[in-house]
C-alpha cells in the first residue's frame, strides 16, 4: 500500500492547543503509512518545531477577512503535491483549506473543531452566520472531527454536518516531562521565593480563557494567604488590557502575566494550584498536562473540562464568570496542602491514561485509513 500524502493545515503560528494537536499529529503519525507535511502561518514557534522533527512546512497567508488568495494559493499547493488527506484544524484554516480542497480535487477531507466557539458569540446573527456556513462547507467534508463529547452533541444539535459525518476524537497528551534542571533558574527569573505559594495558569488571553476572573480573584486569594504569587504564561489579544487591570488594582508585584513562553509546560512544574478559569473549552490539554504533573487543580464547570475533571476526585470544579468562587477554592487548596496533594495524585493516575496521546494517534490514524480506503486510494 501506498503512503498517503497528508497535510495538516492551521491558521496561527502560535503554540495554542489545536496547533499542540497538530504538532502530535505530525510527530506520531505512523511514516510506514503516511508522509506528512504541515501548512500554517510563517513565522511561528509552530513553524520552527515542525521544522525541527524534520517535516514539510508550507507557508501560507491565512487572514480572517475574505479573500480568494489564501484559496488559490492553497488550492495550487494540494494539486502541485498530490496531496490524499487535508486535515484542516479550527475555523480560518477550515474555511479556506476546504474551499481549496474542493477546488483541487483532494480526495478525503477531515476538519477538526477544536471547541464550537462561533456558539459563544454575543451577537446572534454572526453566530448562525457560521453555524450556516459549517453546514455548506461540512457537505463536501468527508469526516468532521470534535474533540469532546459535549461539541459533537452540540455539532449534532446545531446539524453542523450529516449525523454519518460526524466523529469524535477526544484530545490525548504525552506524559509528564522528565525532571526538570532549570527550575531553580526560572524561579530566579521570576524572582520567587522558594517557599511562596504559587497559583498559576498556562492560558492564551482570549475573552474564552476568563483569565480576567482569576485576577478579580486575586484580590481575596492574596488576602487570605499573604505569601502567595499568581502567575500566568500567555499571550492574546487581551494582553494590554489584563496588564493594565493588574496595575489598576495594585498587584503587578504579585500577579505575573508572563506572555508567551516557549517552557510554559516547565512552568507549570512550579505550580502549587493550577488554575483554568476557562468560559467554554472543546477539550482543554492543558488539565491533562497538569493532571500530568501532579497538580491539584481548579476549573470552571464548562462542557469539555468536566469531561476531564470530575469534582471533588481529581480536581475542583466552579461556577464560570465567579471570581469569588475560583478565589475560595484556590484558598482552600493552599490551606489543606494535604488535600490538594489527595487531588494531584488522583489526577495524576486516572486522567493521563484516560486521554493518552497513543490513543488519539491510532483513533486518527484508523480514521484516516477508513476515509482512504472508501476513496479506494
Amino acid at each position: 500500500m501506498k503512503k498517503l500524502k497528508v497535510l495538516e493545515m492551521i491558521d496561527r503560528p502560535f503554540l495554542g492547543g489545536g496547533q499542540a494537536v497538530l504538532l502530535a499529529l505530525a510527530r506520531h503519525l505512523d511514516r510506514a503509512r503516511f508522509e506528512v507535511a504541515v501548512c500554517a502561518q510563517g513565522g511561528g514557534p509552530l513553524e520552527e518545531e515542525v521544522r525541527k522533527i524534520g517535516l514539510d512546512f508550507w507557508p501560507a497567508s491565512f487572514r480572517r477577512r475574505p479573500s480568494l488568495r489564501p484559496v488559490r494559493d492553497v488550492r495550487r499547493h494540494l494539486a502541485a503535491n498530490g496531496v490524499d488527506i487535508l486535515h484542516t484544524h479550527g475555523g480560518v484554516a477550515g474555511v479556506f483549506g476546504r474551499m481549496a480542497a474542493r477546488a483541487a480535487g483532494t480526495p478525503v477531507i477531515v476538519h477538526t473543531i477544536h471547541g464550537i466557539h462561533y456558539l459563544h458569540y454575543r451577537n446572534p446573527v454572526m453566530k448562525k452566520a457560521f453555524i450556516l456556513l459549517e453546514r455548506f462547507l461540512s457537505r463536501k467534508t468527508s469526516a468532521v472531527v470534535f474533540v469532546s463529547i459535549a461539541d459533537l452533541m452540540q455539532a449534532a444539535k446545531y446539524r453542523l454536518a450529516k449525523p454519518d459525518r460526524l466523529r469524535l476524537v477526544r484530545n490525548g497528551a504525552a506524559g509528564p516531562p522528565e525532571s526538570d534542571p532549570g527550575r531553580n533558574r526560572r524561579i530566579f527569573e521570576l524572582r520567587l521565593k522558594f517557599r511562596s505559594p504559587l497559583v498559576g495558569s498556562v492560558a492564551r488571553l482570549h475573552r474564552q480563557k476568563g483569565v480576567a476572573d482569576l485576577i478579580q480573584a486575586a484580590d481575596p486569594i492574596l488576602r487570605g494567604c499573604p505569601e502567595a504569587t499568581i502567575v500566568v504564561a500567555g499571550g492574546g489579544p487581551l494582553e494590554s488590557r489584563l496588564r493594565k487591570d493588574v496595575v489598576r488594582r495594585g498587584l503587578d508585584r504579585r500577579v505575573l502575566l508572563l506572555g508567551e513562553r516557549a517552557d510554559a509546560g516547565d512552568l507549570m512544574s512550579l505550580f502549587d494550584v493550577f488554575v483554568l478559569p476557562s468560559l467554554w473549552e472543546g477539550l482543554p490539554l492543558v488539565l491533562i498536562e497538569a493532571a500530568a504533573l501532579g497538580k491539584p487543580i481548579v476549573a470552571t464547570r464548562i462542557d469539555g473540562t468536566s469531561e476531564v475533571i470530575r469534582d471533588g476526585e481529581t480536581g475542583l470544579l466552579v461556577p464560570s464568570r465567579d471570581p469569588g468562587a475560583l478565589a475560595e477554592a484556590v484558598l482552600g487548596l493552599l490551606r489543606d496542602p494535604d488535600r490538594a496533594r489527595g487531588l494531584g495524585e488522583r489526577a495524576r493516575k486516572e486522567i493521563p491514561p484516560a486521554f493518552s496521546l497513543d490513543r488519539m494517534i491510532a483513533e486518527t490514524e484508523k480514521l484516516y485509513l477508513d476515509l482512504a480506503a472508501g476513496k479506494r486510494l
